[in-house]
C-alpha cells in the first residue's frame, strides 16, 4: 500500500489496519481474556435482579441539573493565617466556542483518551460500570476508577463533589443516571462541546478555546495534531501537565494521547511519530505578566491548589471552596524580596533559579514557599515542591547518622578513618581529594566527609546490614524511597551522601530534628469549607520518627556547622543548625559541556531552630547549558548559604532566644581525645573534648593524665625594710614539650585572690601583720594544690643612743690663764703633741659619730634576720 493510498484512508480503516498488524501478538491471550470478561458479566447478570431496585432508588435521588450547571462555575477564597482572603481562584479566563470551531482532530484526540465510544453508547459504558462494580466490592465500598464517559463527566464536573470520599455505588449510580438523561436531552455534538467548553486547562484557563488563546496564542480551529493532543492529555491533571510548569510531563502525556490516538484510528503511525518529534515547548506564547502582588506568593499559591487537589478531589477552581492557609504574608515578602531584588544577596544573573520552603518546626505548618525567581507569569514552575535534583550531602543526617544513633546508639564521638576506601567496584572521594584519618562523627559530619559517610553506611560492622531500617526511618521522616535514588528502587551504596528530594521534603525531614524527633507533614491548607458550608480538616496527624536523643544529638553536631561557616550562617542571638549540600558534575559532563573545575550543578543549605526550619536549593533549570554553573569565582556557590542567613536574620528579630533542652536519655562527657574505644578525659587533660552519649553507653574508664598538677616549688618571702616591700617568688610550672597550653597561678595573700602568668610578685607598703601567702597551678581551668609560705611583717626596733662622758670643765683661772697666756711658736708643737688643748667641741664631734656607726651596724643585723 502506498503512503498516500495509506494518508486518505478512512479512520475505521486506518483501526482496522493497525489491529490487524498486532493480531497476531495478541491473540494467544485472547482466550483467557474472554474468559474473565465471560466470569465479570456472569456476576453482574446473577447480581443484575437485586441490583436494578437499588439503581432505581438511587437514581431517584438524584438532583437536577440546570443548563447553568452545566456551563457555571464558582470561584474558591484563599484565606491566610491572619483570616484575610488574600486571593480568588477561578477567574472569568474563558472563551466559549461552538462545534463547528472545534476541529475533527482535536474531537477525535479527545474520544481516543477519554471515550472511545462516546459516539455509540447511551451516557454510560456497562463494560465500564461493571469494572467500578467490582472495584466497589473489593476496596470496601468504594469506587477506585474506570467507568466515566464524557457524558459523565461533564455531570460530574456540573453537580457532583469531587471529594474522594464521596465516590460510592450511590454517587456512581446517580451520575449514570444523569448521564442517560443528558443524552436523551442533548446531541453528542452539543455535549463533547460543552465539555470542551468547560473543561480545566491549568491555572485559571477553562475551556480548550481559551487554552489555544493562552497557550499557543492562536484560534482554536487552527490547532494542530500535537497541539490537540496535548490539550485533550491535560484535564486528567491539568496543572501538573501544564507545559509550561512540567514540560517534560506534559510531554510524555502528550505522546500517550498520540498513541491512543493510532490505536482508536484517528491517525497513523507515522503522523504520530512525527507529532512526538516536535517539542511541547514549541510555538508555546510568553506567559502573560501578571500583577507583582500575585507573583509574591505564586508558588505558595500552586502548592495549595495541589495540596487541595491531592487530598480532597475538589476542583478548587470550580467548586467555589473557602481555603483556610498557614500563609504569612509577612513571611513570604521576605523570601520573595531576598531572591528577586539585588538588596540582600547579588545573583550573578537572572538566569540563576532558586526555590525555598519555610516551615513552622512544631507543627509543620509552611508558611512561605518560592517556587523560583525573576517569575514571568502566573503559577509558574514550582521547584519547592517539583524539583527533581539530589540533595547532595543535606542527605547524610537523613540516611547515616540519624540512623547511627537511632539503630546503633553511637555517640557524637564515634571514632571512623577517613581513607581510601573501595567498595566493590565503587571508590567514592571526600570534597578536597585528601584524608585525614581517624576522626570523630561529629567531625565528620561538621566538615562533610564522603568517605567516613560511606563507610558508616556500607559496612556491616556500622550500618551495612541495616537498609531495610534505614528505608523506614526516611519514611517516617516523610521521605519517598521510591524516589531518593534515581534509576533505581530504594536505598544504593551513594545514598550515604546523594538523594533526590524537593525542598519542601527536605524542610520537613529536618524539621523533626527541630521537634525532638516528631514529624509533621509540611501543609499549606488547614481545612476547607464548601458551598454548603462542609468542613474538611486537612491538618496532618504527626508521628515519632526517632528517639528524643537521636534528634538532639544530631541537632548538636549541626550546631557546629554554624561555627565552621560562621561569615555566612551566624546570626546575632539566634540558635540553629544547619547543614550544607554540594553536588558534582561527573568528569564525563565536565569535559562534554566545558565546565569549569569548580564549577557544580546544585548549592543547598537546609537550617533550622526551636522556632523556623529552611530549607535553600540554587541552581541552574538546564545545569548542562554552558555556564550554567555554579562557581566560586561569581559566588554563586554560596548563594544558598546567603539566602538562608539574609531571610532568617529578618524573620527572627523580634524573637526571644531559644536553645533545645537536654534530653535525660543524653549525657555529655569530657573524652581524652583520639582514644578509641573513648575513655573519660583525666583531670588536667590538654586533649579532652565535650561528646554526647546515650545515656547508659558512656564510657567508665579514664585515660592516663598527661601531667599532674602539683603544688609550685621553691615558694619564699621576703620583706625588704628599706623599700619597705615583700617580694615573692616561686618555681615554674614545666608543662610536657608537646601540651601547648598556657600555665596561670592563682595567688592568694591572706584570702585575697589573683591570676597571674608570672613566677613572682611583690606586695609594697605591707600590712604589719603576719602574711600567709599560697600559690596554686592552673592549666585549662583546673586547677591543683597550693604551696604555702608565711611572713611576719614588724616595724623596724630602733637602738638607744650611748650616753656620752661628761668632761671635767677647767677651772676659771687656769682657763683665764691659758686664754691670756701669749702665743708663742713653741705652744703648738706642744699642742699638737699632748692633745690636751684641743677643743671640747671637736671632741664631742668626733666621738658623736661612734655610736651612730653602731646603730648602722645594729639595723644591718636586724634586716639579716628578716630575710
Amino acid at each position: 500500500m502506498s503512503k498516500s493510498e495509506k494518508e486518505t484512508m478512512s479512520r475505521s480503516e486506518r483501526k482496522k489496519q493497525n489491529k490487524k498488524k498486532t493480531k497476531k501478538k495478541t491473540s494467544n491471550k485472547m482466550g483467557l481474556g474472554k474468559k474473565i470478561l465471560l466470569g465479570i458479566l456472569g456476576l453482574i447478570l446473577l447480581a443484575g435482579v437485586s441490583g436494578l431496585g437499588l439503581f432505581a432508588y438511587y437514581a431517584a435521588q438524584a438532583p437536577e441539573i440546570t443548563e447553568e450547571d452545566l456551563t457555571g462555575t464558582y470561584s474558591s477564597d484563599l484565606v491566610d493565617m491572619n483570616g484575610e482572603v488574600f486571593y480568588s481562584l477561578g477567574g472569568e479566563e474563558r472563551e466559549y466556542a461552538s462545534a463547528d470551531e472545534y476541529p475533527k482532530v482535536l474531537r477525535e484526540a479527545v474520544m481516543s483518551i477519554e471515550d472511545r465510544r462516546f459516539e455509540k453508547h447511551i451516557g454510560i459504558d456497562p463494560i465500564g460500570i461493571a469494572r467500578a462494580a467490582v472495584g466497589y466490592v473489593t476496596n470496601a465500598g468504594q469506587i477506585v476508577g474506570g467507568g466515566s464517559t464524557i457524558t459523565q463527566q461533564l455531570v460530574k464536573n456540573s453537580v457532583f463533589s469531587s471529594l474522594q470520599e464521596d465516590q460510592t455505588l450511590e454517587r456512581k449510580a446517580q451520575e449514570a443516571w444523569l448521564a442517560i438523561q443528558l443524552e436523551r436531552q442533548l446531541s453528542k455534538e452539543q455535549i463533547l462541546t460543552l465539555y470542551l467548553n468547560r473543561i480545566h486547562m491549568g491555572g485559571n484557563v477553562y475551556g480548550v478555546a481559551t487554552a489555544a488563546e493562552q497557550y499557543y496564542g492562536k484560534s482554536v480551529s487552527e490547532l494542530e495534531l500535537h497541539e490537540a493532543a496535548l490539550f485533550a492529555g491535560m484535564p486528567k491533571a491539568p496543572n501538573y501537565y501544564n507545559p509550561y510548569k512540567n514540560p517534560e510531563e506534559a510531554e510524555k502525556r502528550r505522546n500517550i494521547v498520540l498513541d491512543e490516538m493510532v490505536e482508536f484510528g484517528s491517525v497513523t503511525q507515522a503522523e504520530a511519530d512525527e507529532a512526538k518529534e516536535i517539542p511541547v515547548t514549541e510555538g508555546l506564547q510568553e506567559p502573560k505578566e501578571e500583577d507583582e502582588n500575585t507573583l509574591v506568593f505564586d508558588g505558595y499559591l500552586t502548592a495549595v491548589i495541589d495540596e487541595v487537589e491531592e487530598k480532597t478531589n475538589y476542583d478548587p477552581y470550580t467548586a467555589g471552596l473557602t481555603i483556610y492557609t498557614n500563609y504569612d504574608p509577612q513571611a513570604q515578602q521576605v523570601l520573595y524580596d531576598t531572591v528577586n531584588t539585588d538588596d540582600y544577596v547579588n545573583f550573578p544573573n537572572d538566569e540563576i533559579q532558586t526555590a525555598a520552603s519555610l516551615v513552622d518546626s512544631t507543627t509543620g505548618k509552611m508558611t512561605a514557599l518560592i517556587g523560583g525567581r525573576k517569575l514571568e507569569g502566573q503559577l509558574s514552575r514550582n521547584r519547592a515542591t517539583g524539583l527533581d535534583r539530589s540533595v547532595g550531602s543535606t542527605i547524610k543526617p537523613l540516611t547515616v547518622y540519624g540512623p547511627a544513633i537511632e539503630l546503633l546508639n553511637y555517640s557524637t564521638y564515634q571514632q571512623i578513618v577517613d581513607e581510601p576506601y573501595t567498595n566493590g567496584d565503587w571508590s567514592p572521594s571526600n570534597y578536597d581529594n585528601a584524608y585525614r584519618g581517624q576522626m570523630s562523627m561529629r567531625d565528620a559530619l561538621v566538615d562533610s566527609r564522603n568517605i567516613p559517610a560511606a563507610k558508616f553506611f556500607n559496612d556491616e560492622e556500622h550500618l551495612g546490614n541495616r537498609h531495610g531500617e534505614i528505608t523506614e526511618f526516611l519514611k517516617g521522616l516523610g521521605v519517598d524511597t521510591s524516589t531518593i535514588s534515581p534509576g533505581s528502587e530504594g536505598l544504593v551504596r551513594s545514598s550515604a551522601f546523594n538523594g533526590t528530594m524537593t525542598p519542601v521534603e527536605l524542610a520537613g525531614a529536618y524539621a523533626a530534628f527541630a521537634n525532638q524527633g516528631t514529624y509533621t507533614e509540611p501543609h499549606t491548607v488547614t481545612k476547607v469549607v464548601s458551598l454548603d458550608g462542609e468542613e474538611t480538616n486537612l491538618e496532618p496527624s504527626s508521628n515519632k520518627a526517632m528517639e528524643d536523643y537521636t534528634a538532639y544529638m544530631v541537632t548538636d553536631m549541626l550546631k557546629d556547622v554554624i561555627s565552621y561557616y560562621s561569615a555566612d550562617l551566624t546570626i546575632p542571638g539566634y540558635i540553629h543548625a544547619a547543614k550544607t549540600g554540594t553536588t558534582n558534575y561527573t568528569s564525563e559532563q565536565i569535559s562534554e559541556a566545558n565546565i569549569p573545575s569548580d564549577g557544580v550543578p546544585d548549592n543547598w543549605l537546609v537550617g533550622y531552630s526551636p522556632y523556623y526550619t529552611m530549607s535553600v536549593w540554587v541552581g541552574y533549570d538546564d545545569q548542562f547549558e554552558e555556564g550554567h554553573n555554579l562557581t566560586f569565582s561569581d559566588g554563586s556557590r554560596k548563594l544558598a548559604r546567603l539566602i538562608y542567613q539574609s531571610s532568617m536574620s529578618r524573620l527572627v528579630s523580634d524573637l526571644e532566644t531559644r536553645d533545645w533542652q537536654r534530653p535525660n536519655s543524653v549525657v555529655e562527657e569530657s573524652i581524652e581525645k583520639g582514644s578509641n574505644p573513648p575513655l573519660l578525659a583525666s583531670s588536667g587533660s590538654s586533649n579532652s573534648v565535650k561528646e554526647l552519649f546515650v545515656r547508659g553507653t558512656e564510657p567508665n574508664k579514664t585515660a592516663e593524665p598527661d601531667y599532674v598538677l602539683s603544688a609550685p616549688t621553691g615558694l619564699s618571702a621576703q620583706y625588704l625594710a628599706e623599700e619597705d616591700e615583700v617580694q615573692v617568688s616561686w618555681n615554674a610550672f614545666e608543662l610536657p614539650d608537646d601540651i601547648d597550653e598556657e600555665v596561670k597561678y592563682i595567688v592568694s595573700v591572706n584570702g585575697q585572690e589573683n591570676v597571674q602568668t608570672d613566677t613572682d610578685f611583690t606586695i609594697s607598703n605591707p600590712p604589719r601583720e603576719e602574711l600567709t601567702i599560697t600559690v596554686a597551678v592552673q592549666v585549662k581551668g583546673e586547677t591543683g594544690p597550693a604551696a604555702e609560705v608565711n611572713i611576719l611583717v614588724q616595724e623596724p626596733e630602733e637602738e638607744e643612743e650611748e650616753e656620752e662622758p661628761e668632761e671635767e670643765e677647767p677651772e676659771e683661772e687656769e682657763e683665764n690663764e691659758e686664754t691670756e697666756k701669749p702665743e708663742s711658736p713653741e705652744e703648738p708643737e706642744e699642742n699638737e703633741n699632748t692633745g690636751e688643748d684641743s677643743p671640747p667641741e671637736e671632741e664631742e664631734n668626733d666621738d658623736s659619730n661612734e655610736p651612730e656607726n653602731n646603730t648602722n651596724d645594729e639595723n644591718n643585723e636586724t634586716e639579716e634576720e628578716n630575710r
